[in-house]
């Protein structure tokens, strides 16, 4: 109850109350439900059952699209929180959950969440049949890295769902790199917000373009596709998903 109430003055103290706004709809988590708008931007969308966010809303609905049934796919999800974790949770076989903690050894506990470092994954060759992160790789310092070890750990045929900030440009632009152990900007720092962090900013290292498919393919990942799923989020501008497979093993 505790919790509730908090997350409820939480919510209060966001509202714009001349942009609050509620409107019926399906959400892909937990079906019929009540969305609300506490402000003009899109993180201020939730759905007012499971309190899934904009972007979790679009991976659920590209989830629905891609794979309606999850329940014989073990799946890597790069958080430990929030809607979709709490889906997978209920609907996949197993789910590995992680998050990244600097300074805490990749494969070690936190308390009870796993640190995972994507530049540097702990998990087996082919242990997962799908793949699902949300805004996780424009905070990766080497994303080619990143892409090569996400595809080791899939099996084949395995499917990668996931979400950046993609821009409606052609090239990435890199904002920042790392070199020697030492972060070069080369644009204005650019910070996002992280939960988990307690509210710290993450550090954006580039701002995708759709030249994130050819990343994905100069990794091995085929049928790369950077769709807007059918069903839309009230109040929210058609958000892209991108989806990427791993061939099989005779595909060569």
């Amino acid at each position: 109850m505790s919790n509730l109430v908090s997350r409820l003055r939480i919510g209060l103290a966001c509202v714009r109350w001349r942009e609050l706004a509620f409107r019926a709809g399906k959400c892909p988590f937990c079906g019929p439900t009540l969305f609300v708008r506490l402000d003009t931007d899109e993180t201020a969308v939730r759905c007012m059952r499971c309190l899934a966010s904009a972007v979790h809303l679009a991976i659920g609905n590209a989830l629905a699209e891609e794979l309606p049934d999850i329940g014989n796919c073990d799946v890597c999800e790069l958080s430990s929180r929030g809607a979709l974790v709490s889906h997978l949770r209920r609907h996949a076989r197993n789910v590995a959950l992680s998050e990244y903690m600097e300074g805490v050894p990749p494969g070690s506990l936190r308390g009870e969440v796993r640190c995972e470092d994507v530049e540097q994954l702990t998990y087996a060759e082919a242990s997962f049949d799908l793949i699902t992160h949300t805004e996780v790789l424009e905070h990766v310092a080497d994303d080619a890295r990143a892409f090569r070890e996400l595809f080791r750990v899939l099996r084949p045929a395995g499917r990668m769902i996931f979400s950046v900030p993609l821009h409606e440009v052609g090239a990435t632009r890199e904002r920042a790199r790392l070199r020697s152990g030492v972060i070069e900007h080369l644009l204005e720092p650019c910070w996002h917000g992280d939960p988990f962090r307690h509210g710290a900013g993450v550090l954006a290292f580039r701002d995708y373009g759709h030249d994130i498919a050819e990343r994905l393919s100069a990794a091995g990942f085929v049928d790369v596709r950077i769709r807007v799923p059918a069903r839309p989020i009230p109040w929210v501008p058609p958000r892209a998903i991108i989806r990427a497979r791993k061939p099989l093993e005779d595909a060569s």
